[in-house]
């Protein structure tokens, strides 16, 4: 049976619903993509400027951030997707060796070392790893037969262990969970069998013991424990969780109003700019902010989803499924942690949180995404 029999087939009608060939698709940018990002930036910016209390620096910041994101993003939605894929490799070699030199020659901060130090400029080797990461994997399926054979399996699994293990080296937990996130989602569009889930399920639960005591620093193992009763030290190690918790509980159906959060702005709220800011929009416009912030959450992984379904080859269809579904992994991650249902890893609020690398980087995504959307109507016109 050859791999064509496996390959899902579109007709050449479907992939054309709803595409247009005017200007939007010769400029590769798909506008309800680029629309729904746009607001989710300003209302960023909005509930920043209450969490960095009313500091118009950070704000200002954060806008040129954006901008430049943004710019980022229209540049790499240029990219002939067969070259990306033939140089995904190394792409994906090149992030590997940043990482290495992070640990060789990287800057410290916060008891971590994660960035390199360019003059003035610094950015996080790390970050550049969440696109290649769904790249590599998602170009090594599309020359192969579907659902992977086990040796495809553990290649890809090699793949994905050496820079998420640099990472953790770094130390930092949530982006190496991120992008062990991304390289698997890849692998599970391609088409793993259950048994491979399960068996895979049952290798992480025996893992969890010699994680524990030979890998786990002692930080990481007391986030754990407060995961797992936050009441013990409220003053102490479930500080965070039970001020975000009091922050979120207190804002209501409607919220107190922009800017009129105690938590947050008496200072109550830890890390209110960036890794918790969810609990100042909570606070501050209630359910109902949450609910919006949601559903543009929800209207971009359901673009990014239509994106995937119709894209015209398996390369295409892997990385733009990895790509969203990423995304909704860290939107889940950092609304759990902030609300208690899992450990606090440092992952920021996509497009919300103060961030420069992580940023570029989550646009540089989505910039893949209307590559994709656009890729058959650029051949066509």
């Amino acid at each position: 049976m050859s791999r064509q029999d496996f390959v899902r087939r579109i007709p050449d009608s479907a992939l054309h619903f709803g595409r247009s060939d005017g200007l939007w698709a010769r400029l590769h940018i798909d506008p309800l993509l680029l629309l729904i990002l746009l607001l989710l930036s300003f209302y960023g910016l909005l509930v920043l400027f209450s969490g960095s209390g009313q500091s118009e620096a950070t704000v200002k910041r954060q806008f040129v951030l954006n901008g430049l994101a943004f710019v980022a993003m229209l540049a790499v939605a240029q990219v002939d997707l067969k070259m990306l894929q033939r140089w995904a490799v190394w792409i994906y070699l090149g992030g590997l060796v940043l990482l290495l030199a992070v640990l060789l020659v990287g800057v410290e901060a916060k008891g971590a070392t994660r960035w390199i130090s360019l003059g003035s400029f610094r950015f996080q080797p790390s970050e550049l790893m969440k696109l290649a990461m769904p790249t590599i994997v998602a170009a090594w399926f599309a020359k192969r037969a579907v659902p992977p054979r086990f040796s495809d399996i553990v290649a890809c699994l090699f793949f994905v262990a050496i820079p998420v293990v640099l990472i953790f080296k770094q130390p930092d937990l949530g982006t190496s969970i991120l992008i062990a996130a991304s390289g698997l989602i890849v692998l599970f569009l391609a088409g793993l069998q259950w048994r491979y889930i399960i068996g895979a399920l049952v290798a992480v639960l025996a893992s969890l013991w010699p994680l524990w005591h030979y890998f786990m620093k002692d930080y990481q193992k007391q986030r754990v424990l407060t995961l797992l009763n936050p009441d013990a030290d409220k003053l102490g190690a479930g500080w965070n969780i039970w001020q975000s918790k009091t922050a979120i509980g207190s804002g209501g159906i409607e919220g107190k109003g922009w800017l009129m959060g105690t938590q947050s702005q008496l200072d109550f709220l830890p890390e209110s700019h960036t890794d918790f800011i969810i609990a100042v929009l909570a606070e501050e416009f209630g359910l109902m902010g949450v609910c919006l912030l949601l559903g543009l959450y929800m209207l971009l992984i359901l673009r990014g989803l239509f994106i995937a379904w119709r894209a015209r080859n398996l390369f295409s269809k892997l990385l733009a499924g990895g790509i969203t579904l990423t995304f909704f992994v860290y939107v889940f991650v950092n609304i759990g942690m902030v609300t208690g249902l899992l450990p606090v890893v440092g992952v920021p609020l996509p497009l919300i949180s103060y961030g420069g690398t992580a940023v570029v980087t989550l646009l540089a995504g989505f910039g893949l995404l209307m590559a994709i959307a656009t890729e058959k109507s650029t051949q066509d016109a």
